[in-house]
């Protein structure tokens, strides 16, 4: 009368972080008359002690339930193929994303756990939460309990998630801006209020020139046009396609000088300094940074905790 299967999906779900899973099997004996659990216990470590006495046995302790008829547990078991395969999949989620903060945080734990011990100690030490699934509680009761709960801790996940990733998607948003070449990315952090001169006749354009042209821009941008100051060109940053060049000249030769300019092949960026701007641009850099690390910690705790829930 022994029913065995294999119970391969708790340790599965730690299979990743330990060098040599555990495999459990589950046996369900039946007592007979004039027999008792503790007896049946006792005969089974023998039996198994004479053969593999290496093997350790625990003893899974489920509390008598209120099992109700036999068409209830029948319809019950197919709604728990449903539950366990939901509960199952909502664990690797957790896990999955668990994996992913820890890689980008470049801090990971010995193991996942669940109460505070390793999933094997809580497995082999089961003990039945009487307070959160009360004994006297019909069965369907305490499925549909658990499966609420899980769907639930899904998802805060679900919300939880897409807050830290609307954060990141900023962020990256942002970063993207100041990585990209000099012909369209942001010049906030490359200019400074001295690279530029602007008063009530002067002012100061930035250029874009192709890398390989930046002989010809330094020999020709004096004759572009008519009011160009001399010597006023000087290169701020340098990337593997563009250079950046501010030229300085007379405001009402602008205009025919950027017309000029395209017909070389330079790019003129427009770009006002403004103190104010760039300060605020980099509270907005610095708090995304602090917000997106404050989400990603109180993220990954909460994967941690909830893990062990599920």
């Amino acid at each position: 009368h022994f029913i065995l299967s294999w119970f391969d999906r708790i340790s599965e779900s730690i299979r990743h972080r330990t060098v040599m899973a555990t495999r459990y099997w589950v046996s369900s004996l039946a007592v007979g008359h004039g027999s008792s659990s503790s007896s049946l216990w006792i005969r089974l470590q023998e039996l198994i002690s004479r053969q593999a006495f290496d093997t350790p046995l625990y003893r899974f302790n489920i509390p008598n339930l209120r099992v109700g008829t036999l068409d209830s547990l029948l319809a019950l078991s197919d709604d728990l193929l449903k539950s366990n395969s939901f509960i199952e999949g909502v664990s690797h989620k957790i896990r999955r994303q668990i994996e992913e903060l820890e890689k980008i945080s470049g801090v990971f734990s010995s193991s996942l756990t669940v109460d505070g011990v390793p999933v094997d100690s809580y497995l082999t030490r089961f003990s039945w939460d009487e307070a959160k699934y009360p004994t006297m509680s019909p069965l369907r009761e305490i499925v549909d309990g658990i499966h609420g709960q899980i769907a639930k801790i899904e998802d805060d996940l679900k919300v939880r998630v897409a807050e830290y990733n609307n954060v990141r998607s900023q962020l990256n948003a942002i970063n993207r801006k100041q990585a990209g070449s000099l012909a369209v990315r942001d010049l906030s952090n490359l200019v400074k209020p001295e690279d530029l001169v602007v008063s009530e006749h002067l002012t100061t354009l930035l250029v874009i020139v192709l890398k390989y042209s930046q002989k010809d821009w330094l020999s020709s941008y004096e004759t572009l046009t008519t009011y160009v100051v001399p010597r006023s060109s000087k290169k701020l940053h340098e990337d593997n396609e563009y250079a950046l060049y501010t030229v300085t000249l007379f405001t009402r030769d602008a205009d025919n000088f950027r017309t000029k300019a395209r017909e070389r092949n330079y790019q003129i960026r427009d770009f006002e300094y403004n103190s104010e701007t760039q300060e605020s641009r980099k509270q907005e850099l610095e708090k995304l940074v602090q917000d997106q690390d404050a989400l990603r910690t109180g993220l990954l705790q909460w994967c941690y905790a909830s893990y062990g829930e599920v």
